[in-house]
Formats: C-alpha cells, sequence, structure tokens
C-alpha cells in the first residue's frame, strides 16, 4: 500500500471513531431523557393518586361534618319544639284563668246600678281575655319562627365553616 492509501484509511478510522464517539453520547442522552420521562411521568401518576386520596378525604370529611351539623340541627329543632308544647299548655292554662275570671266578675245584685257595673267589668275582662289569647297565639306562633330561624342560621353557618374549614 502506498503511503497515501494509509493515510485515507487512518482518516476513515478517526471519522469512525469521531462518529462512534458522535452516536455513543446520543444513544447515552436518549437513554438519559427516557429516564427523566419516566420519572417525571411516575411521579405525575404519584401526585395525582395523592391528589384524589387527598380530594376523597376532604370530601369525606365534609360530608361527615354536614351530617354533624344535620343531626345537631334535629335535635336543636326537637329542643325547640318541646318548649312550645310546654309554652301551649301554660299559654292554654293562661287563657283558662281568664276566662274564669271574666265569668266571676260580673255581680248580680239588687242595685241596678251595681249590677250594670257588674256587667260593664265582665266585658272589659271578657275584652281582656280574648286579648290575652290572641297575644297567646302570636307569640307561640312568633316565638317557634324564630327558633326555627335560629336552628336553620346556626346549622347553615356551622355547615359553611364546616365546608370552608381548610382539611390538615
Amino acid at each position: 500500500m502506498s503511503g497515501w492509501g494509509v493515510r485515507v484509511i487512518a482518516l476513515l478510522l478517526v471519522v469512525a471513531s469521531y462518529w462512534g464517539t458522535y452516536e455513543h453520547g446520543r444513544s447515552v442522552e436518549r437513554a438519559e431523557a427516557g429516564q427523566a420521562s419516566a420519572e417525571r411521568d411516575s411521579g405525575d401518576r404519584l401526585a395525582e393518586v395523592i391528589g384524589e386520596r387527598g380530594a376523597r378525604q376532604e370530601e369525606q370529611r365534609r360530608a361527615t361534618a354536614q351530617e354533624e351539623v344535620r343531626a345537631n340541627a334535629h335535635e336543636q329543632q326537637a329542643i325547640a319544639d318541646a318548649g312550645i308544647a310546654g309554652a301551649d299548655a301554660a299559654g292554654q292554662r293562661l287563657r283558662n284563668e281568664a276566662g274564669n275570671l271574666a265569668a266571676s266578675v260580673s255581680c248580680a245584685g239588687p242595685d241596678s246600678a251595681v249590677a250594670a257595673r257588674g256587667e260593664a267589668a265582665r266585658r272589659a275582662a271578657m275584652v281582656l281575655s280574648d286579648l290575652l289569647a290572641r297575644s297567646v297565639d302570636t307569640n307561640r306562633d312568633l316565638a317557634a319562627a324564630y327558633d326555627s330561624a335560629r336552628v336553620a342560621g346556626l346549622a347553615c353557618e356551622r355547615a359553611y365553616n364546616a365546608l370552608i374549614r381548610p382539611s390538615g
């Protein structure tokens, strides 16, 4: 072989070694990029699973809090209803006493002036008895409405606070 042929072969060997080194670097770079992508994808999947688990736990916490609020509101409404029943009984006793008072006020007697005053007093007592009965009914209705509104408002507030409370 001539000197020129050896040089060409040497040059081809040098170029081939550079080409082999370049291709090896590219394959190592591709492998590292694939590994990094796989790790990132694995991390993304793990974060997604953890996020879903956290969302389910938060949903369960909220549902439990809402159920507790509902049960407490039901209990408070039952207490208010018992109070209304007690007030109804007291109101009925008061109406009966006022009716008895109105019936006993009139004074029958021989003097017509005394009888007229007794009749006027009886009518006044009947009017007062009727006003008292209406007042008791109105107060009972207002108290029942107030109790229901209060129980509902407090339940709403507790439910809202349970929903916005950060889990942790």
